[in-house]
């Protein structure tokens, strides 16, 4: 909503009482998709269902996968004749865009606000499950991926779901996914990004949310103009050198204020299994709310069991899609158990968990936590940056989901109205943000969760058959060939071209 002029009288279309009537049918969806029943279940059923047909994947190749993620950067020969658009590294950056930004910063905040400390613990719970549905949601886009009109690797849940799942069932699974993620890259991918940053930057510096919004939206419109070549480039230049930057400073305040640190791991543990929640407004907190808060902020941290960055995982050059799946399980790694972990650590050591507004909530964690008043101006930095690559990712995502729907020629005009949501985020209430944002992502995790389960047969069996080959993953890539495609359905590949 747009705020009135100054000294002009209210409107009444813009009176409090539809304004509260949209919101309190927002959190009631909300609330269902992200009860007890549905959604928390489904997301770590699913994962531990996965974890225990993969045999602990996540556990056993998580220091291979990182070595040859951040290591092998062209992936020991992949890049030279692999089928793809972008090196495993750039798929790797351009899904850490996506999802290393606002989630970790202010959506941890806002986890520990309104489930109190234990929300961490079910961000750590959800994160290693998570990994597993990470890897096969990665496996499964480039599996099943296909070429687009215009050439290039397109995948993901919009496509595996049709063509490895098959009939009518899994053409309703794929085009459910494409429209929610294109609804979730107007939530998590621009709105909630956007509206955070012009939070912090009016917190930190007085800067006003429309000039944000307009400088933001016309240098996000610029770089999709190029496309994932250029969305890659741009990701991997400055997405690692933020994570360094910001991790760097949180681990500056861990250290200063070491002595804090075991009482806040204390008030994680506790809060997470007794239902500790905040002193003051909201301690009233709950075992629920910490599993609900945790798990659905988890979920948009890292996107794990969402299908999102399978999409970039599917534009990667690699000759096997087992290789760029545990590339892609380091994703939810580095952006959970590194990055919100040290926020959340942050947050708790300095106390500031208690205040009232998660989104300045951290800044203030780093002004208290650093020497002088400045602290805030390096949350803000990152958030500025952070979530700026976010909105690219998603992006890149929403406009692969709408060429599933429509094709090709509706791409250009979603960049133009993505680019204009960038700008009604930074003016739109916080509340409604994150609430609509939760929907969108249940909406996309639902489908594909079913299909994960419905296809966790082959991932392990063709997992098992890559791994007997190469199970420290240093053979070169070029001595694989591409999972043959011969058992996908005859109706599916007629429906992908």
């Amino acid at each position: 909503m747009l705020p009135p002029l100054p000294g002009a009288a209210p409107s009444p279309a813009l009176s409090a009482p539809p304004a509260r009537g949209l919101s309190e049918a927002l959190t009631g969806i909300d609330a269902f998709l992200w009860g007890p029943w549905l959604l928390i279940p489904l997301l770590l059923g699913t994962g531990v269902v996965l974890t225990v047909r993969l045999r602990g994947l996540q556990l056993r190749m998580l220091g291979p996968a990182l070595r040859f993620a951040l290591l092998q950067r062209e992936g020991g020969g992949e890049a030279a004749g692999a089928e793809g658009d972008i090196s495993h590294y750039q798929a790797l950056t351009t899904a850490l865009a996506a999802t290393v930004g606002v989630g970790n910063i202010v959506g941890v905040a806002t986890a520990i606000h309104l489930g109190g400390p234990g929300a961490l613990l079910w961000m750590w719970v959800t994160a290693v499950f998570g990994m597993a549905s990470k890897y096969s949601e990665a496996f499964l886009a480039v599996r099943f991926r296909t070429t687009d009109a215009r050439g290039q690797q397109s995948g993901g849940p919009q496509y595996y779901l049709q063509r490895a799942v098959g009939g009518a069932g899994g053409r309703a699974l794929s085009v459910f996914f494409a429209c929610a993620a294109v609804l979730a890259s107007f939530g998590i991918g621009s709105m909630t990004q956007s509206n955070a940053v012009a939070a912090q930057l009016r917190a930190s510096f007085g800067w006003d949310p429309v000039i944000v919004g307009i400088v933001l939206a016309v240098a996000v419109g610029s770089v999709l103009l190029g496309g994932i070549e250029a969305i890659g480039r741009v990701t991997a230049g400055f997405v690692p050198m933020m994570i360094v930057f910001y991790v760097g400073g949180c681990l500056y305040i861990l250290a200063v204020n070491i002595t804090s640190v075991p009482h806040a791991l204390g008030m994680v543990l506790a809060g997470a299994f007794t239902g500790r929640g905040a002193v003051g407004g909201f301690a009233g907190s709950t075992f629920l709310m910490a599993l609900q808060y945790g798990v659905a902020r988890g979920i948009f941290s890292n996107e794990s069991g969402m299908g999102s960055a399978a999409i970039a995982a599917a534009a990667a050059k690699t000759h096997h899609p087992a290789r760029q799946g545990l590339v892609s399980m380091t994703q939810t790694f580095i952006d959970t158990i590194i990055v919100v972990t040290c926020t959340g650590l942050v947050i708790l050591s300095t106390g500031t968990w208690a205040e009232d507004d998660p989104a300045t909530m951290t800044g203030r964690a780093f002004t208290h936590g650093l020497p002088g008043q400045w602290g805030h101006c390096i949350v803000s930095v990152a958030i500025v940056f952070l979530a700026s690559s976010t909105i690219l990712g998603w992006a890149y995502y929403g406009e692969r989901c709408v060429e599933r729907l429509v094709g090709v020629h509706g791409v250009l005009p979603y960049r133009l109205l993505f680019t204009v949501v960038v700008f009604i985020g930074t003016v739109t209430e916080l509340k409604d943000v994150w609430t609509f944002a939760d929907i969108a992502n249940g909406l996309m995790a639902v489908p594909n969760l079913i299909g994960m389960l419905a296809l966790s047969g082959l991932i392990a069996r063709e997992t098992g058959d890559y791994l007997a080959q190469d199970p420290r993953l240093r053979r070169r890539g070029d001595s694989f060939s591409s999972v043959p495609q011969e058992e996908e359905p005859q109706e599916g590949r007629d429906a992908a071209r």
